[in-house]
């Protein structure tokens, strides 16, 4: 089991850290955009929406897709990795209302993660707490797969959003 922390400083960008060091960042180019960049130390990741609507979310590195994600109708976002050939399916949930929550599971609902999301009221953007279970600690794309689950994070909170302004 691990804690992480995402931080943003203009709701733009996050640094996910754990234990002080820095793990990754995440860089949206700009607001009300799923477009985004994916730093780590060994390397960066396109991270494009697809088709008109958007609703399709891929990761890549180069012209490979290692990770895709969409939202369901029941509110839940299905991911599918695709590390060295091997294709694995993860659910991303939203829980609560008033201790708003996500959580990461395994295609058999292991929960690997929970995120819990900190509304900066001045800033008008989260921070999040993330922690994590020993089988996430376990999986070799553990970084890249805990960046996208903040992106899900943000995609979520900027799907429901949208949807009570309407």
């Amino acid at each position: 089991m691990a804690t992480y922390q995402a931080k943003s400083t203009n709701g733009l960008s996050f640094e996910v850290r754990k234990d002080g060091g820095i793990i990754g960042s995440l860089l949206y180019r700009s607001w009300y955009k799923f477009n985004a960049v994916i730093t780590m130390a060994d390397a960066t990741y396109a991270v494009e929406p697809k088709g008109f609507w958007e609703t399709l979310v891929e990761i890549r590195d180069g012209d490979d897709v290692l990770l895709s994600f969409s939202m369901g109708w029941k509110g839940k976002i299905v991911l599918r990795t695709y590390f060295n050939g091997d294709e694995q399916g993860y659910v991303f949930d939203h829980r609560g209302l008033f201790k708003e929550s996500f959580a990461l599971s395994d295609h058999e609902g292991k929960e690997l993660l929970v995120m819990k999301p900190h509304l900066k009221w001045l800033k008008m953007n989260y921070d999040y707490e993330i922690v994590t279970t020993g089988s996430f600690e376990t999986l070799k794309s553990k970084q890249i797969l805990l960046l996208a689950a903040l992106h899900c994070a943000n995609y979520y909170l900027s799907m429901t959003m949208a949807t009570l302004s309407m």
